[in-house]
C-alpha cells in the first residue's frame, strides 16, 4: 500500500497534487484540473482543501 506525501519531484506550488497523483497512480495534471474546477465552481473550497492538505500532508522521507 502507497504512502500519501507531498511530492518532491512533481510540485508547482507545495506538491499536494503531485503526491496524490504518485499516491493514486493518475496524471497530476489531472488532479491540478479538478482543483482548479473546485475553485471556480465551489466558492474557493479547491484553496481551503489545497492549503489544509499541504499543511496536513507529510514530506516525503530521504530513505522511502
Amino acid at each position: 500500500m502507497k504512502k500519501l506525501y507531498l511530492s518532491d519531484s512533481d510540485r508547482k506550488i507545495g506538491g499536494v497534487c503531485g503526491g496524490l497523483g504518485e499516491c493514486f497512480d493518475k496524471d497530476p495534471t489531472l488532479i491540478r484540473i479538478i482543483f482548479i474546477l473546485l475553485i471556480l465552481f465551489s466558492f474557493g473550497f479547491g484553496i481551503l482543501a489545497y492549503l489544509a492538505m499541504w499543511l496536513i500532508m507529510p514530506n516525503k522521507p530521504k530513505d522511502a
